[in-house]
């Protein structure tokens, strides 16, 4: 498809790719505290000499953080105090500063100053895990003073027993995934299939959206609310299934895309799977009506199948007027980003300028977390490599986008359905949509509903037998107009018109008809298409040993993931784990 991942932008610099052209970032300023009041004990600094302040004692590095309208107070008194101030800390509201050691607690008195903290490393990018509950955009932080996770968390709800499906570029087994049996790997759909990066995420977005979604350090506890020393998921017990459809070079085509939906749909309640959840952080530009979109139909027959589907609307930002294609479907659940400017409580949130919003019919279903997210890093992929000023330590990414978002969302779901085990998708979808929160400066266009709000949907009743009766997808239109503006191309050729990424002829109707009925995946085929050289033998799902199976050669290319383009990206000699992934390409394959 050209479908567009929406997100991750890497923030500082944010992912700075552009999938389909667009920049998915939008960095904004975060909002700083800044001071007025004089210190404690003075009329003003300037009242009292300086001899009289200072010390010869040691001088010691110290995080000073600032109530809000203290002014330039606090840095006035670093200075009489005979410190210096270093550098401003806009995501603290602070800065750092060195001061003597005997004055610490006299520049702790000082009115406006509201901590003073000796700097021990606990620094923006440390390399430890502490700073969670002190960043904007960190898991800890989303989770435990934005969205509400915690208090699910705390009624018992860790989205235990839920398995979300993830279409994306693969998961890498960091920490936050070692638990034995927390990934389940469905198919490889990419030519990485047949070498060391089998199933792991080579461009490095597949990993940061799982971790969102169900990330959680080994070393976490049985209770989770307020763990700032491990990365912790929104849905930390969930699993995660991970279907990977783009590889190094982040290309995928529509009809690839669809095949994945399919064999989720297929495979949702196979060999001890529960998946009830399905992230999809991509989209296309296609502007085909639903009712015929054979992408739209894919994902709202999983939705009609009993999973909730939730599709990021896209990063093309304000006046787009359109969210992408599957998320114009209404059926599913479109979201799109907020900023937090900086600031855990919700009453200063705006919704991220780069989310696309809607034509005030089909618009966003509600928002969620999106901007300068902190999530799993994948240590020497593309996104890795060649935004490094987005690490966070060594463990970390930090991005932006309504890819994000979306895994916020898929997060939520899983909790809401652990709760509730019996709960429709169109039951969860309208008690997220219903307990949101409307955030002040946005339109309903621009926000849905607005702003998720778990610990008001913990405890509202299921709203029972809540049906959306919106006319059903046939799924019969052009897979062509699927792919909107984007196309791939394989060995020199344009992947165009009605057939499938290896140049097949694509009958809709009969692919459509074998989706509903579920007869599309026969063994070693899809649709009639075999699927051979690529391999499952050996993998585990839930005990069982899954060998033999193949699924072959398949390549994919051109999903524009919410915006940013995945074309044209390579991969030589970078490693991962030991694996190197060094001349990837896709030449040498066998298109009819």
């Amino acid at each position: 498809m050209s479908s567009n991942l929406q997100g991750p932008s890497p923030v500082a610099p944010s992912y700075g790719v552009t999938w389909g052209g667009v920049p998915l970032h939008a960095r904004r300023a975060m909002t700083v505290a800044v001071a007025t009041i004089v210190a404690a004990g003075l009329t003003g600094p300037a009242t009292a000499s300086a001899a009289a302040l200072t010390s010869s004692a040691d001088q010691v590095p110290v995080i000073v953080r600032e109530l809000a309208g203290s002014g330039n107070a606090p840095e006035q008194a670093v200075s009489a105090f005979g410190g210096s101030v270093g550098r401003q800390l806009e995501i603290l509201g602070g800065f750092t500063a060195e001061i003597p050691a005997d004055r610490l607690d006299a520049l702790r008195a000082v009115a406006g100053v509201q901590s003073v903290t000796e700097d021990a490393g606990l620094a923006l990018s440390s390399t430890d895990v502490e700073s969670q509950a002190t960043q904007a955009g960190s898991l800890y932080t989303i989770a435990n003073e934005v969205t509400g996770a915690s208090a699910m968390w705390d009624a018992g709800y860790t989205g235990k027993g839920v398995d979300v499906a993830v279409i994306d570029s693969g998961v890498v087994p960091v920490d936050g995934f070692t638990t034995p049996g927390k990934v389940v790997y469905g198919p490889d759909l990419t030519l990485e299939v047949n070498g060391p990066a089998k199933n792991l995420d080579t461009y490095g977005h597949g990993t940061h959206m799982a971790g969102i979604i169900a990330g959680r350090d080994s070393a976490a506890g049985a209770s989770v609310t307020g763990d700032s020393s491990n990365f912790v998921g929104m849905a930390p017990d969930s699993r995660i299934v991970s279907i990977k459809v783009a590889d190094a070079k982040g290309q995928t085509d529509v009809s690839q895309a669809i095949a994945a939906i399919d064999w989720v749909v297929q495979n949702r309640n196979a060999n001890g799977m529960n998946i009830r959840v399905l992230n999809m952080s991509f989209g296309t530009d296609g502007v085909q009506d639903y009712l015929l979109d054979p992408l739209a139909y894919a994902a709202e027959q999983a939705w009609h199948k009993g999973i909730v589907v939730v599709v990021a609307v896209g990063n093309e930002g304000f006046g787009t007027g359109k969210v992408n294609n599957p998320a114009y479907d209404p059926y599913l659940i479109a979201v799109g980003s907020s900023t937090s400017n900086g600031t855990a409580a919700a009453d200063d949130d705006v919704v991220s300028a780069f989310s696309n919003d809607g034509d005030g019919t089909r618009n966003p279903d509600l928002v969620a977390p999106g901007d300068r997210v902190v999530s799993l890093r994948s240590p020497g992929s593309y996104l890795d490599t060649n935004y490094p000023a987005a690490r966070i330590g060594e463990r970390f990414f930090r991005g932006s986008g309504t890819s994000q978002a979306a895994a916020v969302v898929s997060g939520a779901a899983a909790l809401l359905i652990q709760q509730r085990p019996g709960i429709t998708p169109d039951e969860v979808k309208a008690l997220l949509t219903g307990t949101a929160q409307p955030i002040p400066a946005a339109t309903p266009a621009q926000q849905g509903s607005g702003l998720l709000d778990l610990a008001s949907a913990k405890d509202t009743p299921t709203p029972a037998g809540a049906k959306q009766t919106f006319a059903v997808s046939t799924g019969v239109g052009s897979l062509e107009l699927a792919r909107g503006s984007v196309h791939v191309s394989v060995n020199g050729k344009v992947v165009k018109g009605e057939v499938d990424v290896r140049g097949r002829a694509f009958n809709a109707s009969a692919w459509a008809a074998g989706l509903r009925d579920g007869g599309n995946w026969k063994g070693l085929t899809w649709s009639g298409l075999t699927w051979s050289g690529l391999t499952w033998s050996g993998l585990t799902w839930s005990g069982l040993t899954w060998s033999g199976v193949q699924w072959n050669g398949l390549t994919w290319s051109g999903l524009t993931w919410s915006g940013l383009t995945w074309s044209g990206l390579t991969w030589s000699g970078l490693t991962w784990s030991g694996l190197t992934w060094s001349g990837l390409t896709w030449s040498g394959s066998d298109w009819a």
